[in-house]
C-alpha cells in the first residue's frame, strides 16, 4: 500500500522537479518575490508580498491575498477576500501555478483503521489544556457588500488584501497578532499574563483599534474606492481555553468559549447602537480598575444595556465612537 504525505502541503511543478511545501508547525504561511517568505517564488509577475496561506478552526486552511498588484486565484477565480481551500485546489500567482492538497487520514493507513490513525496522531481532539485571562478584539468592515458591488474583482482584491496585511501589521506592533481572518473581518487575543498590567496592555488595545479605524479611513487615498471604509469593534475580556481544537496533524491552537463569542456579538451590536466600538463590562472594568478614568479624563465610553444575540440576559455595553476614542488617547 502507498503511504500518502499526512499533512496538507502546496504542490509546485518546476523544470528541476516538482517542489512541495509541507503546511504544519506554524499557523501562516506567506508567498512572494522577497526572501523574508515562507515560499519564496521567482516570478517577476508576483509581489513581494503576494498572499498568504492561514490554518484556522478544525484544520481548514484559508487563501489570503495580501494587496497583490496581479492577483490571487483560485480555480480561475480572483480572490477578493479569504478563502477555504478544499483538496486539489489551484492556485494561481502571476504565471506560477500551485495545487493545494489535504489527505485525509483515512486514506493513510485504509478505511476504518481508527487505532493506526490514532497511533500516527492524525486522530481529533479538543484538548484544550491552558485557561488564560484574554482580551479578545473583532473587527469588521462596515458596508462591505454596498462597495464590492461598486468595483471592479481587480480593486477589490488589491484594496481588501492591502487592508488584511496592513491590519496584521498593526495588531502585530500592538503585541498581539491574527487569530483568524473571517470574510471582511479579523480576529485579535491579547493574553494577560499580570493582573498589574491589564490597564496598560487594554489602552494598548485600544490603540490598535485606533490604528486600524485611521489606516482604513485612509484607503480610499490608494484605491479608486467609492466611498471611504469605516470599521466596527468588539472588545470582550475574560478567562478562555486556550488549546488545540483542531486534529493531530492539522492544530489549531485558539481561545474557545463565551468570551469569544460575546466579542463577536458586541462589534455586531455597534450597528444597531450606531457606534464605533463596544467592549464588555469585564473590559471595561479591566481599564477602569482603582481609577474610574482609566488614568485618562475624561471617559468616551457609555453605558447601555444591550441585548446580545444567543444570550437571555441584558448585557452592559460600553461604546464609544472613534473620534471620541483618538481624542482620549492623545490626552
Amino acid at each position: 500500500m502507498v503511504i500518502l504525505q499526512s499533512a496538507p502541503y502546496l504542490s509546485l511543478s518546476t523544470p528541476s522537479g516538482d517542489r512541495s511545501l509541507p503546511l504544519q508547525g506554524i499557523q501562516c504561511w506567506t508567498v512572494g518575490r522577497s526572501d523574508n517568505n515562507n515560499l519564496v517564488l521567482s516570478d517577476c509577475w508576483i509581489s513581494r508580498h503576494h498572499a498568504m496561506f492561514q490554518a484556522v478552526d478544525q484544520g481548514d486552511f484559508y487563501l489570503i491575498d495580501l494587496g497583490s498588484r496581479n492577483g490571487t486565484f483560485r480555480n480561475g477565480r480572483r480572490v477578493t477576500v479569504p478563502v477555504i481551500l478544499k483538496d486539489g485546489d489551484l492556485i494561481t500567482f502571476g504565471q506560477t501555478e500551485l495545487r493545494f492538497f489535504c489527505p485525509q487520514p483515512d486514506l493513510l493507513h485504509g478505511q476504518g483503521n481508527a487505532a493506526a490513525g490514532q497511533s500516527a496522531g492524525l486522530a481529533p481532539t479538543t484538548a484544550l489544556h491552558v485557561r488564560h485571562l484574554m482580551t479578545v478584539m473583532v473587527v469588521d468592515i462596515r458596508d462591505f457588500t454596498v462597495m464590492a458591488r461598486q468595483v471592479s474583482e481587480k480593486v477589490l482584491a488589491e484594496a481588501i488584501g492591502t487592508w488584511f496585511r496592513r491590519a496584521g501589521e498593526i495588531i502585530g506592533r500592538y503585541g498581539s497578532g491574527v487569530d483568524k481572518y473571517i470574510g471582511d473581518a479579523v480576529m485579535a487575543v491579547w493574553v494577560h499574563q499580570s493582573a498589574d498590567r491589564t490597564v496598560v496592555e487594554i489602552q494598548q488595545i485600544l490603540r490598535a483599534v485606533n490604528a486600524l479605524a485611521t489606516m482604513t479611513g485612509t484607503l480610499h487615498q490608494q484605491f479608486p474606492l467609492p466611498f471611504s471604509l469605516r470599521i466596527g469593534a468588539g472588545l470582550n475580556s475574560g478567562y478562555a481555553m486556550v488549546g488545540n481544537a483542531g486534529s493531530g496533524d492539522r492544530p489549531d491552537y485558539t481561545p474557545l468559549g463565551d468570551t469569544v463569542n460575546a466579542a463577536f456579538r458586541l462589534e455586531s451590536a455597534t450597528k444597531a447602537l450606531g457606534v464605533d466600538v463596544a467592549m464588555g463590562e469585564s473590559t471595561y472594568n479591566l481599564l477602569t480598575q482603582g481609577n474610574p478614568a482609566g488614568g485618562q479624563s475624561p471617559l468616551p465610553w457609555q453605558p447601555h444595556t444591550v441585548r446580545l444575540k444567543g444570550y437571555e440576559a441584558p448585557m452592559t455595553a460600553h461604546t464609544c465612537n472613534f473620534v471620541d476614542l483618538h481624542q482620549w488617547l492623545s490626552q
